[in-house]
């Protein structure tokens, strides 16, 4: 009976490990991988380094980018990318680029 309990003491933790910690961050990975996917001529983009930029061209794993009023043009790996729109926040949230996006925000 005891070794019976042990075992499913185990079982459960591995299924608390699971749904705590494997499963999210399979998501969170998905996520950011559809994301990198959709990425568009004329998004901007926030890298994982900090640069805040245009996208000029997609390519099949890279990007080009647009950054400042100078027209700097960076080439760069998809998986570089943070997130879409300006981050302004350590947490990996972009601000919304579009004005509706802006508008529905604010509700």
């Amino acid at each position: 009976m005891e070794t019976m309990y042990s075992i499913v003491m185990i079982v459960v933790m591995i299924a608390i490990f699971y749904f705590l910690l494997i499963r999210p961050e399979n998501k969170r990975k998905k996520q950011a991988n559809e994301m990198r996917n959709s990425l568009m001529v004329g998004d901007e983009i926030t890298t994982i380094g900090g640069i805040v930029g245009t996208i000029c061209a997609v390519k099949e794993n890279s990007i080009v980018v647009e950054t400042g009023a100078d027209r700097v043009r960076l080439e760069l790996m998809k998986w570089a990318v943070s997130s879409k729109g300006v981050q302004t926040t350590e947490d990996g949230k972009g601000e919304p680029t579009d004005d509706k996006d802006k508008k529905s925000k604010k509700k």
